[in-house]
């Protein structure tokens, strides 16, 4: 196991800004794409900016999209998140293939710092319960440990002998009895 974690920023998993609760804000602010106009390492930056931006744009009108030529350096991308979290991606020797799924990446990715944060736990709540969390077992006697199931006795809940169902044709019989057919026919039937 590697140390690397520990230069790693901790936090718990959270959506940002409650996303998801109500509709989908995309957390993707701003991308910045560097390239140089002559470069070679830069080529499939100049195709991606060439055949796919405009597409991206119109598809993406909540992200503003900044291109900078910058001469003799290498195609970079930049993308800053609505947390003021900021990630690079280093797109020398790309294809245009690559660079679309990259910026494909940075725009679904829920924060920057998604892929540089070590998370402490796999669950975070803002209100966390002292008493731990709840199972169906929570409250449950520790008598049905042992039970063999199905259990006539833990079936019924204590203080009702019979169950609606028994008690609603409890009431049938009787109310057939006392004033329906002696030849026990009912009063809708024929």
């Amino acid at each position: 196991m590697s140390n690397s974690h520990l230069f790693l920023k901790s936090a718990f998993p959270r959506a940002p800004l409650a996303n998801g609760v109500g509709r989908y804000v995309c957390q993707l602010q701003r991308i910045t794409l560097k390239y140089c106009k002559n470069h070679g390492s830069s080529k499939g930056m100049r195709e991606f900016l060439e055949n796919d931006l405009v597409d991206f744009s119109r598809a993406n009108p909540g992200v503003v999209v900044y291109v900078k030529p910058r001469r003799h350096r290498t195609a970079v991308m930049s993308a800053e998140y609505l947390d003021g979290d900021r990630q690079w991606v280093n797109c020398g020797n790309s294809t245009r293939d690559e660079i679309r799924k990259w910026v494909e990446v940075l725009r679904t990715q829920a924060t920057g710092a998604g892929s540089g944060v070590r998370l402490r736990k796999l669950w975070h709540t803002d209100v966390p319960s002292v008493q731990g969390p709840w199972t169906p077992f929570t409250h449950q006697h520790p008598s049905t440990n042992v039970a063999q199931f199905p259990s006539e006795e833990l079936g019924r809940v204590q203080g009702q002998p019979q169950t609606a169902t028994e008690v609603l044709l409890d009431m049938f019989k009787a109310q057939q009895l006392e004033g329906g057919d002696k030849s026990g026919k009912t009063e809708g039937s024929s």
